[in-house]
């Protein structure tokens, strides 16, 4: 198995935890404010991060600092622009918004990396879009609000993607995890007094952070860091968007949601995507000499 190979299919285990956050977050939405659960979220992270770093926090560089630092601050605020941009739309037009990363992302490379998208790639990209519509079927309203919010999360989400891409390439993994970890939290924290705080400690929300904080953090911050760099950024965010797809399957057997006929047309479609942008190198010409996006 090639690098590149592994690397992804540790992405796509990545995908498969966060499409699973859908149910966990969704159970737990009575309970807890937004940006309160995020910072508590990702402030389990960062303090299972600094136990893994005991003894270690004077090797962490000042590039280091800086780096996760940016990368923390693009996380949060994506985050957070997309959790209230969510309450202003509806739960599809969100959906939808959010999957056009897979847009952002290579345009976003071709900036700040000068690399262009091959042609696989491209294809993969249309396809997949395509499939995000008929997966979430959007309402035909006119642009709101909440809905300019999701879309400059998208975009932020896509940059960030990137820039992760270009910053794990020299770092150490669990520096830059627990830095930009540390930063999305206290990030978040610092939206808490903008809204109506809400904390009911049942049993149910304390499960739902722990396993938000380890398994949707620290598992997959590791991951993504450590693995995104064997891949490139637009490949990883066209395997990403199987995160709907997770979403949906889970929440049709543990919330009784219907996916219909039309959202299983565009859950194959979303993968008929992927596997053209995984197998296209092979399938389209192509006479760059170095691996574009």
């Amino acid at each position: 198995m090639t690098s590149r190979a592994r690397a992804e299919l540790f992405l796509l285990s990545t995908t498969v935890v966060w499409g699973s956050t859908f149910v966990v977050v969704k159970a737990g939405a009575d309970l807890i404010s937004p940006s309160l659960f995020i910072a508590l979220r990702f402030g389990i992270g960062a303090l299972l991060f600094a136990l893994l770093l005991a003894g270690q926090y004077r090797s962490i560089g000042r590039r280091t600092v800086r780096r996760g630092v940016l990368l923390g601050a693009m996380l949060g605020t994506g985050i957070i622009l997309q959790n209230y941009g969510i309450y202003l739309t509806t739960a599809s037009k969100s959906a939808f918004i959010t999957g056009l990363m897979v847009i952002f992302t290579p345009v976003a490379q071709l900036v700040l990396e000068r690399r262009a998208p091959r042609p696989g790639n491209v294809v993969g990209i249309v396809v997949v879009t395509a499939g995000l519509y008929l997966l979430t079927m959007p309402e035909g309203s006119a642009l709101n609000a909440g809905d300019l919010l999701v879309l400059i999360s998208a975009a932020v989400f896509g940059v960030y993607i990137v820039y992760l891409d270009m910053f794990s390439r020299d770092e150490k993994v669990l520096h830059l995890s627990f830095i930009q970890v540390t930063v999305t939290s206290f990030t978040a924290a610092m939206t808490i007094p903008f809204e109506s705080v809400r904390f009911i400690p049942a049993p149910g929300l304390i499960a739902s952070l722990l396993y938000m904080g380890i398994c949707a953090t620290v598992l997959t911050t590791y991951i993504q860091t450590r693995y995104q760099k064997d891949t490139t950024p637009t490949r990883a965010v066209i395997i990403f968007t199987i995160e709907p797809v997770i979403a949906a399957v889970l929440a049709y057997f543990a919330l009784g949601e219907v996916l219909g006929a039309v959202g299983i047309a565009g859950a194959a479609v979303i993968i008929v995507g992927i596997l053209i942008s995984e197998f296209g190198d092979q399938l389209i010409p192509w006479s760059g000499e170095r691996e574009g996006i």
